[in-house]
């Protein structure tokens, strides 16, 4: 970025961090505008003629009109001065509903490509282009996320007798254990006072035994994970003091971790770059350009599924169709945008897509890296 573009998204993006709009659902709507009024600051203004007497001269700065728009300082040929209007203009500003929005977000979702290919040649009044489509979606996932919350909210827990047993399922589940010891201990003291063989009985105590304390140990476990009250050193004295301060003040951490995730979001746009490049390293006909608008097209699809998933979970849609859609449409998107946009074959779009999904990955834990870095030094 040049240094023009990231004063404008430093600047505006500023907006959106005083401490009384994290939560709620006005802030949320806050949060989502803002979104809209960053993301016009990165939006090219071709294409988006208003219907108006041409001729005269600008009333701005009186240069001679030939169109609907001034060719000295872009003020359209038609001003208004009707309620109506302003409210239009406002709408109109943010989410772009003179018709780019709608022939982009199609594209993006079934011909993601297409999109990418398009606008890398040239063809970009059409569309929203790629870095005010990935700022307004951040913005806006994270005002869903203040309305109806994430898609879904993992529990730490553990796997036992191939079930996944989390949170009070897990409890209820070392009640249940605890009760079979209970019981068998009891019927053990009655064989022993009658005389009886016990050897059937101890086998069974043996087995409740081992499955109550590995219940307990599971629990424990989650517990403590669940609480933060974990132990994890990294070796790396920021890290290790980020980690340091989450376990002081859990919520003061993840506010912060909030935070920044949204403001630095676009971080993960130089962080991917070079794995997108070493997979076309040999290419000449590529640019890192081509790399950044499939970057930024792919991580804003990602996103509005998030959102869409979100939306879903919401008015409740069933929780494994959710966990399932997050985990089989990423890959299919970035296939089907892999071969659209670099041109290729099937199997140089299946094996690009499974070395995708390892970068995105690593790309991942390199953005949570440098929250934690700014957790440290925040």
């Amino acid at each position: 970025m040049n240094e023009d573009v990231e004063n404008r998204l430093d600047a505006a993006i500023g907006l959106s961090h005083d401490p009384r709009m994290v939560t709620g659902g006005i802030e949320g709507a806050g949060d989502a505008l803002t979104g809209g009024i960053v993301a016009r600051q990165f939006e090219p203004r071709a294409g988006e003629a208003h219907e108006g007497g041409h001729g005269g001269d600008c009333l701005n700065c009186g240069a001679p009109l030939t169109g609907p728009y001034c060719n000295q300082c872009g003020q359209p040929a038609h001003v208004h001065r009707r309620l109506g209007a302003f409210w239009h203009d406002l709408v109109h500003g943010l989410l772009h509903l003179d018709g780019k929005i709608w022939r982009t977000l199609p594209l993006l979702a079934w011909r993601p490509g297409a999109l990418t290919r398009r606008y890398i040649d040239g063809e970009r009044a059409r569309f929203v282009s790629p870095m005010a489509l990935f700022l307004f979606s951040v913005f806006l996932m994270v005002s869903v996320f203040h309305w109806v919350g994430a898609p879904f909210h993992p529990q730490p827990g553990m796997i036992h007798n191939g079930r996944v047993l989390k949170g009070p399922a897990l409890d209820a589940e070392v009640g249940r254990a605890e009760r079979d010891v209970a019981v068998l201990e009891a019927g053990r003291a009655r064989a022993v006072a009658a005389h009886a063989d016990v050897r059937s009985i101890d086998a069974k105590l043996a087995d409740a035994r081992q499955d109550r304390d590995e219940l307990r140990a599971g629990a424990s476990i989650a517990r403590r994970l669940g609480s933060g009250n974990v132990n994890i050193r990294t070796g790396m004295p920021m890290a290790d003091r980020a980690l340091d301060g989450v376990k002081r003040n859990p919520q003061l951490a993840f506010y912060q971790m909030q935070t920044n995730a949204y403001k630095f979001s676009w971080a993960l746009i130089p962080i991917s770059l070079p794995f997108i490049w070493l997979m076309f390293f040999w290419r000449r006909d590529l640019t890192m350009f081509d790399h950044a608008v499939f970057a930024t097209y792919s991580l804003s699809a990602m996103t509005l599924l998030v959102v869409v998933l979100s939306l879903l979970a919401a008015i409740g849609a069933p929780g494994p169709l959710v966990r399932l859609s997050l985990f089989l449409v990423p890959p299919v998107h970035m296939y089907r945008q892999l071969r659209g946009a670099y041109r290729l074959s099937r199997w140089g779009g299946l094996w690009r897509t499974l070395l995708l999904l390892i970068f995105a990955l690593a790309s991942a834990l390199l953005f949570f890296l440098l929250l934690l870095a700014l957790g440290a030094t925040g």
